[in-house]
């Protein structure tokens, strides 16, 4: 399967990982470590299928609100990641871009890592990485509202993280959850979104495949001749 005329943009919410833990009476940081494991399969999944762009949350504004131990063990695993899995991925093609606010609280040596990741794979081309850390998508839009000198939607969206990400066509949020917990608020505005049962830890392939042959089918109704609806999307 190829997604030649199908979704090329894709960002996922990879939600239920302490869900996942408790689940197998585990502590909630081995949740956490299965979520990063299964990160690099489906992003190495979608360099396959044609995925040109895969943004991934991980590390919303909202989660300093977790517990001490919590916080400090993601952005722990965050610097565990970049180290050791970055080499592999710039061998791979993979480009690599962190988004959101790089300032307190978020460790100086943190984000020289984050930084480091981006600028070796700079040059890749084969797919990008997108990883949204420290990020909110009302901070962002008020970011960029802030830089706003006026003019149209282009010239606004220059303000925003990462100007150069295309606007996600497809949405995935796992774990049976269905809202978009303040993401990418401004770049999701037209996006097809698709809620699965899994938990993120779950997910597998076959899952990200099933997903993106449902956005097919979903742009094979809008396409002529295809079942339009109601454009009003009131019936």
């Amino acid at each position: 399967m190829t997604v030649d005329d199908g979704a090329r943009y894709v960002a996922i919410i990879t939600d239920g990982n302490r869900r996942w833990a408790r689940e197998r009476n585990l502590p909630v940081g081995e949740g956490h470590r299965a979520a990063a494991e299964n990160v690099l399969g489906r992003l190495r999944d979608a360099a396959e299928l044609g995925v040109q762009e895969l943004t991934i949350y991980a590390f919303s504004t909202e989660n300093w609100e977790r517990s001490d131990q919590e916080v400090s063990g993601l952005l722990a695993l965050l610097a565990e990641y970049i180290d050791g899995v970055t080499p592999d991925l710039h061998a791979e093609g993979v480009r690599m871009r962190f988004i959101g606010d790089r300032g307190a609280p978020l460790p100086a040596k943190l984000v020289e890592r984050m930084e480091w990741a981006e600028e070796l794979t700079d040059a890749n081309r084969r797919i990008t990485f997108f990883v949204p850390f420290n990020y909110g998508g009302r901070a962002e839009i008020v970011r960029a509202a802030a830089a706003f000198d006026g003019g149209d939607e282009d010239e606004f969206a220059r303000g925003l993280y990462a100007p150069e990400m295309h606007n996600p066509q497809l949405m995935i949020r796992t774990s049976g959850e269905r809202r978009l917990s303040n993401y990418l608020l401004w770049q999701l505005a037209d996006s097809e979104l698709i809620f699965r049962d899994e938990l993120w830890p779950d997910f597998s392939r076959r899952a990200f495949e099933e997903s993106l042959a449902e956005y097919g089918r979903r742009q094979n109704r809008r396409r002529p001749g295809g079942f339009q609806g109601d454009p009003s999307g009131l019936g």
